[in-house]
């Protein structure tokens, strides 16, 4: 997992992923602290904000994001409970994800996801 996404599936599958981001990390306690070790959010911000244009929760990450790196600032650590605000890869199970892969269930919807991310280019 990283602010606002998560890694590529060099190795493992969508199910795999799944299970670690849904079904373990997602289950913790919305305090635990994600320290993550790549800087990434903005970029991964801006592709959530283009799976889920209308998330005002992903619009208030960007403002803070953006004024942290303006200032040099790290924007790691995130928490869990963040992170099921805004992560697409962890919202694989809210309609509005769904809508945006036209799927239906959450492994083709991360499947989909990785895939469409692997290709975005931020601009």
């Amino acid at each position: 997992m990283f602010v606002a996404g998560c890694g590529k599936f060099f190795e493992g599958t969508a199910d795999q992923m799944y299970k670690a981001l849904v079904e373990k990390l997602a289950k913790l306690p919305d305090e635990t602290r994600v320290y993550c070790g790549h800087e990434y959010t903005i970029n991964n911000l801006k592709y959530a904000a283009t799976v889920e244009p209308n998330n005002a929760d992903i619009a208030a990450k960007m403002s803070w994001a953006q004024k942290m790196r303006d200032k040099q600032q790290p924007t790691v650590p995130s928490t869990i409970g963040e992170e099921k605000k805004y992560n697409p890869f962890v919202r694989v199970n809210q309609d509005s994800v769904h809508q945006h892969a036209k799927l239906h269930d959450p492994i083709s919807t991360m499947a989909f996801l990785r895939k469409e991310k692997d290709h975005f280019r931020p601009s």
